[in-house]
């Protein structure tokens, strides 16, 4: 199992799926973390599970659309907890709706969440991540790993702004692992595939067996699953990995 003591990961949309299963796989591992989500319940909620491992927990209400917002989030992070090592960004939501019927509100709401954010999240640890140094005094970068999805890769029917945030956000993992790669900071991604998180537990039954019939592993993912590619892709053991978006999808294709 990696060891992250002595790190810090700050994991964006962490109130509860797939950020708090991260949150919570790195606190398990010895990491210091910062919860950040919009909504100030869930992060009560999120709080003591992420505790319950040992490690110093903060939490942050944060629009993450805005970037003094965002700033402000990772100067906190960095100021309670020291340093600022890994990234995830996973903030996200849907407003699926065929295209003739998507308004600009849809679009705009899920393509500033989904894509926006993961530039100014990204932007805003540069620095402080350049300034990390190792036990022996060397430059030590850190990490960035952004949630995709496989409908980034594929497409699919009612998702026009879905998949193009998250088709955005493999692009700009590929164009930022070889801005800052000098700088040893790497940057990869995750595309889930059907996980079980608040937006498929909405779905009708049907909805899900029609999901599950595409994935040869014949069954929908859980958070955990996605979680342990983030911290793989975070740790020592993933040094020499930038740039690549790693699907974690029970073998579903379209």
């Amino acid at each position: 199992m990696s060891d992250f003591t002595g790190k810090v990961a700050l994991v964006t949309g962490s109130g509860g799926g797939i950020g708090l299963a991260t949150a919570k796989a790195f606190a398990s591992r010895g990491a210091d973390v910062a919860l950040l989500d919009f909504n100030p319940a869930l992060l009560e909620t999120a709080l003591p599970e992420v505790q319950a491992f040992g490690h110093r927990v903060i939490t942050i209400q944060c629009d993450v659309s805005k970037a003094d917002q965002v700033e402000a989030a990772v100067k906190k992070t960095v100021d309670e907890l020291g340093r600022l090592d890994i990234l995830v960004n996973n903030a996200g939501i849907t407003r699926d709706n065929l295209l003739l019927r998507m308004d600009e509100a849809e679009w705009d709401a899920v393509l500033t969440t989904n894509l926006k954010s993961v530039f100014l999240f990204s932007k805003a640890v540069i620095r402080p991540m350049g300034k990390n140094r190792g036990a022996d005094g060397k430059p030590c970068g850190g990490c960035i790993v952004n949630t995709a999805s496989v409908i980034g890769l594929f497409g699919n029917v009612g998702q026009a702004n879905y998949g193009a945030a998250k088709a955005g956000v493999i692009n700009f993992t590929k164009t930022f692992a070889k801005e800052y790669g000098r700088k040893n900071i790497r940057c990869n991604a995750v595309a889930p595939g059907f996980i079980k998180t608040r937006m498929t537990d909405v779905l009708s039954q049907e909805a899900k067996d029609r999901m599950t019939s595409l994935i040869p592993l014949s069954r929908l993912g859980e958070a955990e699953d996605v979680a342990k590619a983030i911290v793989f892709l975070a740790s020592d053991d993933a040094s020499y990995i930038t740039g690549q978006t790693l699907a974690v999808s029970g073998g579903m294709a379209f």
